[in-house]
């Protein structure tokens, strides 16, 4: 190195005269030349170009001198290291060329002097120049990493603080060009003996050794089939994915996928780890369990969506039926029942009244349909039930009934159960088309801790049981987790709506009851209610008194603030507000009534509005409105349930409902009532 650097300073020695000569001629011009300055003046330039040139070369050329000198330091620093080091070892500069090598490593790798590391490194990895900007990094972190350089072996990469030279030292025997095969399984072999259930695959995804925890798991002996063979769900080829983990283009990772084996569907959790050979390592665990909680999650979500969706339509289609009932009724005044287009009209009437009867299925489902709960003795609801019910199951089936002689109370709405009733029986009634027995018990029921029923838990409390018990033909165990669904049946084509066991499930809920199905195929099903039971003595509700034929209008006429954002909707309303002789203001939203009520000198004697509204909607305008006319009767009027705007807020006083679809003797009636002071 001190040779280099003596003839370096020669050479400048003797070439420096030769780049100050355009300076000295340039001197010699000017002082000869003085009139012909312009000459001299441009070989001074020249000279100084050059000259600056020289020294920035010289700048450049001593601190690559100054470089090489520390990477000779740093490398006679780990030469002896590297001598006795038995493994093969190297010594790798900055730029990525190995400047020494071990004897060992010359006899087992070949002469790499002068050659670039990532030569090496590409042997075993496809992006080698990314792996050593990698390596560089993790060096600067921690001053060691580990490389492997494929069958050259694994090699431990240190270096020293403020050195420029990496020491790459084998930490592992050579690999053989061929991966040997794994030892043959011995009796008694802890491998076999573990809990945990392991696989050894060769890089097509072979199955060389399995042990007996795996084997029960995939259902029989596996040694030797492929795992694309025995698994599923993946995506992508199974086989590409082991033969990349054994080739460490990726990290093994962990994936739920299915098994083939006959029987009931399962799922384990795959676990792959690379060994030290080309063979991975893979870990299964059973995922049956997590993969239903997924289904079930993912069917709460869609009963849910579903539920909003049955819900909004409902209400919609419950704005349409007023509209048509309400304009209905409007014609069937100006005509007398001996009037040709009467017949028409009552036809039209019928109609809207079994669409209104198929919206509330829907609004039962959606748990948004409008209850009128009662205490009430079961017994006594299915023993007027008994002569219809006979009628719907036909001759070629027996009906028969048992009830607890100390049967508690319920607390429902009779006319829905009595729908759900009906419902589940015409389905029993069909499940035997060539006739049976169909059983309906009802017993007290007192579940001291938390039970589980199917899916749901049950708290502990005292319940009222129903069970409709058939010997029809059963529902197949793929079906039996969907049969709430709306719209999903067994039965052809034209025979089924779908919505029968979702409108009573919808029903069951609301009332805060739980219904199962309990079924086998060919033997039959059991549907099984239940509702929490309630104590004796309590004085059933006494239903409304039926609306009487309405009066003329009293002397003193009422002013009524209707409110409704559905023209059709409010147009019938109107109309029939003003032939009983009622004042009508009528306001599409909440923002015009209250600007129709800034007004003081304005009296308003009743509020019929709607709930639902775009802006602010009824209950909160009312509210607003009443704190100046504190007076004033209300009347809500909804698609939905009654409780959809009173949870979370407190009631608004002597307020009375008004459910749609209705019709014009509903809403005069209610009108009339509450100016008599009668919610």
């Amino acid at each position: 190195m001190n040779s280099e650097r003596a003839e370096s300073l020669r050479a400048a020695q003797i070439v420096l005269p030769f780049l100050t000569l355009p300076a000295v001629v340039g001197a010699l011009w000017l002082a000869l030349q003085p009139r012909q300055a312009a000459g001299g003046a441009t070989f001074l330039a020249v000279g100084a170009a050059v000259t600056a040139w020289y020294l920035l070369g010289g700048a450049i050329s001593v601190r690559h001198l100054w470089r090489g000198l520390a990477v000779r330091r740093d490398l006679n620093q780990v030469l002896p290291t590297l001598r006795d080091h038995e493994q093969p070892a190297f010594a790798v500069g900055p730029d990525g060329l190995v400047l020494a090598q071990s004897q060992a490593g010359l006899d087992r790798l070949g002469d790499l002097v002068g050659r670039h590391v990532q030569d090496a490194l590409g042997r075993r990895h496809a992006d080698p120049k990314t792996l050593w900007n990698d390596l560089g990094l993790g060096l600067a972190r921690s001053g060691k990493v580990r490389a492997d350089l494929g069958d050259a072996g694994q090699y431990l990469v240190t270096r020293r603080a403020g050195s420029t030279i990496q020491l790459w030292q084998a930490t592992a025997p050579e690999r053989p060009a061929q991966p040997a095969a794994p030892p043959p399984r011995a009796d008694g072999d802890d491998f076999d003996l573990l809990p945990v259930s392991l696989l050894i695959l060769d890089p097509a995804a072979n199955v060389v050794r399995a042990n007996t925890a795996a084997c029960e798991l995939l259902g029989g002996p596996v040694l030797g089939q492929n795992l694309a063979a025995l698994l599923d769900g993946l995506g992508r080829d199974l086989a590409g994915w082991i033969s990349d983990v054994s080739a460490g283009r990726t990290v093994g990772g962990s994936e739920v996928l299915h098994v083939r084996a006959e029987g009931p569907d399962r799922f384990v959790q795959l676990s792959l780890t690379r060994g030290r050979d080309e063979h991975v390592t893979a870990v299964l665990s059973d995922a049956s369990a997590l993969k239903t909680l997924e289904a079930q999650f993912v069917q709460s979500q869609k009963m849910q969506a579903i539920g909003q969706l049955a819900g909004g339509i409902a209400h919609d289609f419950n704005n349409l039926l007023t509209a048509i009932t309400g304009h209905c009724d409007l014609l069937m005044l100006r005509h007398d029942k001996a009037d040709p287009d009467y017949a028409d009209l009552d036809q039209i009437s019928q109609n809207a009244n079994r669409a209104a009867a198929l919206v509330r299925q829907l609004l039962a489902f959606s748990r948004k349909q409008t209850l009128k709960p009662q205490i009430m003795d079961l017994r006594d609801t299915l023993s007027e039930l008994t002569h219809l019910l006979n009628r719907l199951v036909g001759e070629r089936i027996v009906l028969t009934f048992d009830h607890d002689p100390a049967l508690r109370m319920i607390h429902a709405d009779r006319r829905q159960l009595e729908q759900v009733i009906m419902n589940l029986v015409v389905n029993a009634r069909d499940a035997m088309p060539e006739g049976g027995d169909i059983a309906i018990c009802t017993d007290n029921l007192r579940l001291e801790a938390r039970t589980e029923f199917g899916r749901a838990t049950l708290p502990a409390g005292d319940y009222v049981r129903v069970q409709v018990r058939d010997q029809g033909c059963g529902i197949a165990p793929d079906d039996l987790a969907k049969i709430f669904e709306p719209f999903f049946t067994t039965k052809r084509t034209g025979e089924g709506t779908g919505l029968g066991l979702s409108t009573a499930y919808g029903i069951v809920k609301q009332t805060g009851g739980y219904i199962f199905c309990d079924s086998t195929p060919g033997e039959g099903s059991c549907f099984s209610l239940f509702f929490p039971a309630h104590d004796r003595g309590i004085p059933e509700e006494m239903p409304a008194p039926a609306a009487g034929p309405i009066r003329a209008r009293r002397e003193v006429e009422a002013t009524v603030l209707l409110v409704e954002d559905e023209a059709p909707v409010r147009a019938f309303a109107s109309r029939a507000l003003k032939l009983q002789g009622f004042e009508v203001l009528e306001a599409a939203c909440a923002e015009d009534a209250l600007s129709l009520l800034a007004d003081r000198r304005l009296v308003v004697d009743v509020f019929v509005t709607d709930v639902v509204m775009p802006g602010m909607d009824g209950p909160a305008w009312v509210r607003t409105a009443l704190r100046d006319r504190p007076g004033t009767k209300v009347i809500f009027m909804s698609g939905y349930a009654e409780d959809i705007f009173s949870e979370g807020r407190p009631p608004v006083p002597d307020a009375a409902f008004l459910a749609k679809p209705f019709s014009l003797s509903d809403l005069t009636a209610l009108v009339t009532r509450q100016l008599e002071g009668g919610a």
